[in-house]
């Protein structure tokens, strides 16, 4: 009987596990971009920085979605042209959004964070161990299928040269707003893409930590 009580308590315990780790993760509406906002620009690039002390506070929704913006938004209506330059237009960089609830890539056209996993990875987007504790992780990722019958080398080098223009539009919007950020290299990089569930012809490029300031 004994045994019997402990087995029905087990099959309990992983069907409360299996519900929790079920549960769908929901798409997130970002609130409209403000545009209108920030400081000027020489006084941006004088406080350009890299910082790799973090805190753990949240983000709030329209911070998200301006920095989103300035990384990669539509900032031309009805042509879909973006932020920042790609080569011959082809738009082949991916933002993915990696927060503490999940993982979301960022739909520039509608302005959503569409779910990706509802799993925590901030701490497989680099070997350093502030990228467990900041409340943001950015993952650009390179879609070799929207790049066309270039060789691989051209892709590569196109594809790192977009992602920079990226990253440094999000130094610009942290520098500007009073956030932390620094890109990253450093990565484990085939578990990380294990872990997303991406493609073969998706490539990880860089990763890019964001949040407030901490304190040592």
């Amino acid at each position: 009987m004994m045994r019997l009580k402990v087995f029905i308590f087990l099959i309990f315990l992983a069907i409360q596990a299996s519900s929790v780790y079920a549960e769908e993760l929901k798409a997130i509406t970002l609130p409209v971009p403000q545009t209108e906002t920030g400081n000027p620009l020489m006084q941006i690039l004088k406080e350009r920085k890299s910082e790799r002390v973090f805190s753990s506070r949240e983000i709030p929704l329209q911070v998200l979605s301006d920095m989103l913006w300035a990384a990669n938004g539509i900032n031309r209506p009805g042509s879909s042209k973006r932020t920042a330059p790609s080569a011959k237009n082809m738009q082949e960089i991916d933002i993915y959004v990696a927060k503490s609830d999940g993982l979301y890539i960022y739909d520039a056209a509608s302005n959503i964070l569409l779910p990706v996993i509802s799993k925590d990875i901030r701490g497989l987007t680099g070997l350093q161990p502030f990228v467990k504790e900041a409340p943001l992780n950015l993952i650009y990722v390179a879609d070799y299928s929207k790049m066309g019958s270039m060789q691989d080398k051209d892709k590569d080098f196109y594809a790192a040269t977009d992602t920079g223009f990226i990253s440094q539009n999000v130094y610009l919007y942290c520098a500007s707003e009073g956030l932390a950020t620094v890109v990253r290299g450093l990565i484990d990089k085939p578990t990380l893409r294990e872990a997303m569930k991406l493609r073969p012809d998706q490539k990880i490029i860089l990763t890019q930590t964001v949040g407030y300031p901490g304190t040592l």
